[in-house]
């Protein structure tokens, strides 16, 4: 087997990384990182044969869609339309070659570029274009899509390493005769060309994860708000809190009457001097609790405490911080809700009633609310106050499990996923009983909209953002597709089609923090990730493949992911034991989170203060500071 190893720089966002690239001529190409930190550790390795069929179905697919096949299929031939009888051979890489291209993507409403690193790969039969950002094939140029071409199978090629009025000459020679042939490729052409059919569809327009414009009369959002607002009861209408002078009974010039004033309410009145020493303390807490998160700090990963979340062993399914960063919520396999401290030193509350594993829990913007998703077919509201729920939905509200419950358009909705579809519903919660009749619950949930996935058996993923009004939802389905929805318009926006070789098991927004403040542009960002097949960075606003992180170990369980506040890092689960966190610039992971005792399902990080917390399949709670 024929070797070949060249050594190249990678420059993404102005970070240097070195990059080590070695092939074969099997089409196998290795990436390994050159920090003297990481030990040669071995980045990516592609297939490039498989990479390159997956590419060219994927323009032949799009151009019979869009009724171009003919012109998109003479771009870029696959072998499965070899003739019987033929000989599927493995040829050679000859060269590789830095690529001066620079990815711009327009739309209607404005223009977007970043630098990445490319490279020219040259082939005894084409030439590929690769983004070391994301491991992906840019573009394919075969040679016998040419028909004035004489030579189709090269045995030597070489390259202009800069390129001159946005064309790249390529010298090619024969591999069976003395002949030579220079090619001109205009690179943003063939780039431009090959990718008009494979862009998401309905991304006509730049889509924002910030609502840009007001409600429309027929959102749905309009229409549940609607429903949430009541008209003030009469009884209530035009009473004030003083009282007037009734001659019958009061008589506020003589003062033998007594009803010179109100003695029941002075006699009934809280102790104003507690409540100002009380609202005095609470302030000075504020002010030392909401300190800014240190934006340029390490990332967490000294290990600090461990604790057992229960006596026995069992898989903890779902671990969310509060807004605040004071409370930590875990959903577990034993049918339980537990609350900790943000310190993990002791329970704050412990809520049961589900009869199945509780796989998802979510914060509301306030901090007071707490929703459970469960297997059972039900989804519950928590007071963090009383350990009984203020919302029970049954299961005859549902005829698949609760997935990805969560509260969403800052507390007035709640979204969940059951089956192909999700829903929004309307809400009023009300925790207080009547005496009379104590197991009947005064709060009330409505549903205004289901929402179906297309072309989907279940939705394996939900994330949407609470924390500021955005219209967009993003759901993951079974068929291996993102979808993002504008429930302004009430409807699909955009869909990302085999976004991951599997099914996406978990969407991971750049939320940011209430404590810390990014870049506008930073919130477009989100993450998937499949079992085996890595974690992949999305923009918004593009809905392209950024970035892709390499690294850890995901293939026997949906193991979590999550962002820090800073948008800085990535911390991931991994089957062999440990959490491993990601630079947000840079595909291979900086460290490596040990110590623990089984595999890493779950990661969240505290949005107030640099930590985070792993959960593992055993049901224990690990925390980690800088």
């Amino acid at each position: 087997m024929e070797e070949a190893m060249i050594s190249a720089c990678g420059n993404s966002n102005k970070n240097v990384v070195n990059v080590n690239i070695c092939f074969t001529s099997s089409l196998m190409l290795w990436i390994f990182s050159l920090i003297s930190d990481h030990n040669y550790r071995c980045v990516a390795h592609i297939n490039l044969k498989k990479e390159q069929e997956k590419f060219c179905n994927k323009v032949w697919k799009s151009g019979k869609e869009i009724g171009e096949g003919q012109s998109n299929s003479k771009l870029c031939k696959t072998d499965s339309t070899k003739p019987e009888g033929s000989v599927e051979t493995s040829l050679p890489i000859l060269l590789i070659e830095h690529c001066d291209y620079f990815v711009c993507f327009h739309n209607e409403e404005n223009t977007y570029s970043s630098q990445n690193t490319f490279f020219w790969i040259g082939t005894s039969t084409g030439l590929l274009i690769i983004n070391l950002a994301n491991f992906e094939l840019e573009a394919v140029l075969s040679y016998r899509d040419y028909s004035d071409l004489s030579i189709q199978i090269a045995r030597s090629c070489a390259l202009t390493r800069k390129a001159a009025n946005g064309k790249v000459l390529c010298l090619i020679t024969s591999m069976f005769e003395d002949m030579i042939a220079v090619l001109e490729v205009n690179l943003a052409a063939l780039v431009r060309t090959q990718h008009s059919g494979i862009l998401p569809c309905g991304n006509e327009k730049s889509l924002s994860v910030f609502a840009r414009c007001t409600l429309l009369a027929s959102s749905p959002l309009c229409k549940g708000l609607k429903k949430n607002m009541k008209e003030p009861s009469r009884k209530t209408v035009g009473v004030t809190n003083t009282v007037k002078d009734k001659p019958l009974v009061f008589h506020n010039k003589i003062k033998s009457s007594g009803y010179t004033a109100a003695p029941r309410m002075t006699m009934f009145s809280p102790n104003t001097n507690l409540k100002i020493k009380e609202a005095s303390k609470w302030k000075t807490n504020c002010k030392c609790k909401n300190k800014e998160y240190p934006l340029e700090n390490h990332p967490p990963i000294k290990y600090e405490k461990e604790i057992a979340a229960t006596c026995k062993p069992t898989p903890i399914f779902s671990v969310q911080y509060s807004g605040d960063g004071e409370l930590l919520a875990c959903g577990q396999a034993d049918k339980t809700v537990l609350i900790f401290n943000s310190n993990l030193t002791e329970v704050h509350n412990v809520f049961s009633g589900h009869d199945g594993a509780v796989n998802s829990v979510g914060w509301s913007h306030d901090r007071k609310w707490l929703v459970s998703a469960s297997e059972d077919r039900t989804l519950r509201v928590w007071s963090v106050y009383n350990k009984e729920p203020a919302l029970i939905l049954g299961k005859e509200k549902f005829h698949k499990t609760v997935r990805f419950a969560q509260f969403y358009f800052i507390d007035t909705f709640i979204l969940l996923c059951c089956g192909a579809e999700f829903h929004l519903l309307s809400f009023h919660l009300d925790p207080t009983k009547d005496d009379l009749k104590r197991y009947k619950q005064r709060s009330v949930c409505k549903l205004v909209q289901k929402f179906p996935m297309t072309s989907t058996m279940e939705i394996t993923s939900l994330s949407a953002v609470n924390e500021f009004y955005s219209y967009i939802v993003l759901t993951a389905g079974s068929n291996r597709a993102v979808e993002v929805f504008d429930l302004n318009a009430g409807c699909s926006a955009a869909v990302i089609q085999e976004a991951h070789v599997r099914s996406v098991h978990q969407i991971c927004q750049n939320k940011g923090s209430s404590f810390s403040a990014q870049q506008p542009e930073a919130y477009n960002l989100f993450l998937t990730t499949a079992a085996g097949d890595g974690i992949k960075l999305w923009d918004l606003r593009t809905l392209r493949c950024e970035r892709r992180f390499e690294g850890h170990s995901s293939r026997c369980y949906p193991c979590g992911i999550a962002v820090s506040p800073c948008g800085r890092f990535i911390a991931s689960g991994s089957d062999d034991k440990y959490a491993y966190i990601y630079e947000m610039h840079s595909s291979t992971f900086l460290h490596k989170l040990g110590r623990h005792t089984e595999s890493v399902i779950n990661v969240s990080f505290n949005p107030s203060s640099p930590q985070l917390t792993t959960a593992t399949l055993d049901g224990k709670l690990r925390l980690f500071l800088p």
